[in-house]
């Protein structure tokens, strides 16, 4: 079972972050599982950490559609962050706009972290989410 030092899930839903908290259970070994319902919530704690000098979290799974501070208003800042370490960031979102898509690439491309992209409903966490990979399960 993979080992990992802390996790961030970042939606809105309930329901999705229930699921994922207990998917996650399934392939991974973490003591520090935080949920935020935006964007907003996120980067403050983000930053408390940095300040704290407590590393960013390995892993984040980010919904697009949020109120007060969406998906991508989190990345716009978030990249902006000096952090040491690279980051796996899993974009996870009901939506079928392709523009979604293509702003997942972009921020892919001009980003150093890694950045994959699921479709909800999630099923399945798999250990290619977990890992420094950048993957789409769009099409």
């Amino acid at each position: 079972m993979k080992e990992i030092n802390s996790i961030y899930i970042i939606d809105d839903d309930h329901i999705t972050v229930f699921g994922i908290k207990k998917m996650l259970r399934t392939v991974v070994r973490c003591n520090d599982i935080e949920a935020f319902e935006n964007g907003r919530m996120a980067l403050e704690s983000l930053k408390e950490r940095i300040e704290a000098g407590i590393p960013a979290p390995e892993v984040i799974f980010l919904d697009i559609n949020m109120p007060i501070m969406d998906g991508w208003e989190f990345l716009e800042e978030f990249v902006t962050l000096k952090l040491k370490e690279r980051v796996i960031i899993n974009v996870i979102t009901s939506s079928i706009d392709p523009s979604d898509y293509q702003k997942w690439n972009d921020f892919r491309l001009k980003c150093w972290h890694y950045l994959n992209f699921r479709n909800k409903p999630i099923y399945k966490i798999e250990v290619a989410d977990l890992n420094r990979m950048n993957i789409s399960s769009f099409l």
